[in-house]
């Protein structure tokens, strides 16, 4: 591995000579970890000119950390960190440098380790399991990369470097690159029944960031917030921690229950709504036409946000998709949120918000000092794709594919576990909501399913007050049928 400059701090006016201030210095980040055990250390030449010192002055700053077991030279191949370091304090230490307090090595070592200040408050994070090695995830949102369009892509990202290079390596618009902007514009009018523009969209390093800069937008320190009692995690971190206080409404068979949110409203002032109402998070419930139109006018006359998040639009098996409630908005209460990472891939990290212009300039201003802009050639490339038809192409491939794993979780859940869940085939999204038998304590199972090496989430994990409740999420997109196969026996043996 070829290694890096190191960067001394030399003190010409000091007492200590100049070859031991190179040896404590470099002990010193190897101590630190900067310098990690193994590492490449530069020849003597290299490093001598880089410090502008005499070769035989490095030469004995490396004599005297060889002696104190820091480093070990190896013929032909050079010098490295030690890969067996002291425990104490350098053997013949030399004063300290005139300017500084004399700290230890030591001590500079158990600095790095804490923090000397009060943090702030905690974030909502989730842990996760540690998973043995061929664990089959039945992830209820993620897509599989292995189907990516990853030549497609990487062939985009070059012509976009190649043929925009100085626009594209150089500061640009955080509102996201234009061409990006009209394409996603020009998708929502004609799929999804939404009038945007490239005025009225914005994008973000994927939906979770345009929740936060929505969330830090509209929101002021105790904001009512209603959100689904069984919903996503880490949208409602990002509402509470801008302030809001959150007001978990019941969610069932039709989605979210319009009655309680009118009830809310009688009693408090909401400041918005986060709603998932295409394929609702975790249950893939849609929402009821008639709830729709009411949540439609609960926002319009009470002036609340609707924040809409259509995270799988494309993924929609039975009928024609429901178009967002955006679609349908003429009072400007709907912020709609979607992301080409189920499309594509999490990793691209590419979400954007559509809402009228006064939110995205608001949204702009606020993404620019949190993030300043996106990856333009990344966007530029994706544009490239969307405008040549590949990403459409892309979807409808990915729709017949989990489709058809749909219904291959399906047939292995119906032949491996019987009666011990029920469910209803869902019309669209990337899992299947399933309730388990009344006998079944189904926590304890998803913890033995570990042991099985096949992972899924129980309900507590999506449950606003944290309580069990007998349902499972278990994702299908991420996995091939014959995965899935495999998958459903693991959980029957699980609960054997």
């Amino acid at each position: 591995m070829r290694s890096w400059e190191l960067a001394v701090a030399l003190d010409a006016a000091s007492d200590t000579p100049v070859f031991l201030q190179i040896a404590r210095a470099v002990a010193a980040d190897i101590r630190r970890g900067r310098l990690a055990k193994g590492s490449a250390l530069p020849g003597s030449r290299t490093l001598a000119g880089s410090l502008g010192v005499h070769r035989n002055t490095v030469l004995a700053a490396y004599r005297e950390l060889a002696a104190e077991g820091w480093i070990s030279g190896e013929a032909a191949r050079g010098t490295f960190v030690s890969s067996e370091l002291p425990d104490a304090e350098p053997r013949r230490p030399a004063p300290a440098a005139q300017g500084g307090p004399a700290l230890s090595i030591s001590r500079l070592s158990r600095l790095s380790r804490r923090v000397g200040y009060e943090l702030g408050p905690s974030i909502d994070a989730p842990a996760q399991p540690a998973l043995a090695r061929g664990t089959l995830v039945l992830s209820g949102g993620v897509p599989d990369m292995r189907l990516a369009p990853a030549t497609a892509l990487s062939r985009a990202y070059r012509r976009a470097l190649r043929i925009h290079k100085r626009e594209v390596l150089d500061y640009g618009d955080p509102q996201g690159h234009a061409r990006l902007r009209i394409a996603i514009a020009s998708m929502l009018a004609a799929v999804r029944g939404v009038g945007a523009s490239e005025a009225t969209v914005l994008i973000t390093r994927g939906s979770q960031m345009a929740v936060d800069l929505i969330a830090r937008a509209l929101i002021t320190q105790g904001d009512v917030v209603a959100v689904e009692a069984l919903g996503y995690r880490p949208a409602w971190s990002a509402l509470r921690h801008a302030g809001a206080r959150l007001v978990p409404l019941p969610v069932d068979a039709s989605g979210l229950s319009t009655t309680a949110l009118s009830e809310l409203i009688s009693r408090e002032r909401v400041r918005a709504v986060y709603v998932t109402p295409h394929h609702q998070y975790p249950t893939t419930a849609m929402l009821a036409p008639g709830r729709r139109l009411e949540l439609l006018a609960l926002a319009r006359a009470n002036r609340i946000a609707i924040i809409e998040d259509d995270y799988d639009h494309e993924f929609h098996y039975e009928g024609r998709p429901i178009l967002p409630l955006a679609s349908a908005d003429t009072a400007g209460v709907v912020i709609y949120v979607g992301t080409l990472s189920k499309i594509l891939a999490p990793g691209l990290r590419l979400g954007f918000v559509a809402a009228p212009p006064p939110l995205i300039e608001r949204l702009t201003a606020i993404r620019a000092f949190v993030d300043r802009q996106g990856d333009l050639a990344l966007e530029v490339a994706v544009a490239d794709l969307m405008e040549d038809g590949e990403v459409q192409r892309h979807a409808r491939r990915m729709r017949r594919v989990y489709k058809a794993r749909r219904d291959a979780l399906v047939e292995a859940l119906s032949t491996e576990l019987g009666s011990a869940l029920s469910f209803d085939v869902p019309a669209g999204g990337m899992a299947i909501w399933a309730r388990a038998d009344s006998g079944i304590d189904i926590d304890a199972w998803a913890a033995r399913a570990l042991d099985h090496r096949v992972l899924f989430h129980p309900a507590r994990r999506f449950a606003f007050d944290g309580r069990a409740r007998p349902f499972a999420r278990l994702g299908f997109a991420s996995l091939s049928e014959r995965e899935l196969a495999e998958a459903a026996r693991r959980m029957a043996s699980a609960l054997r």
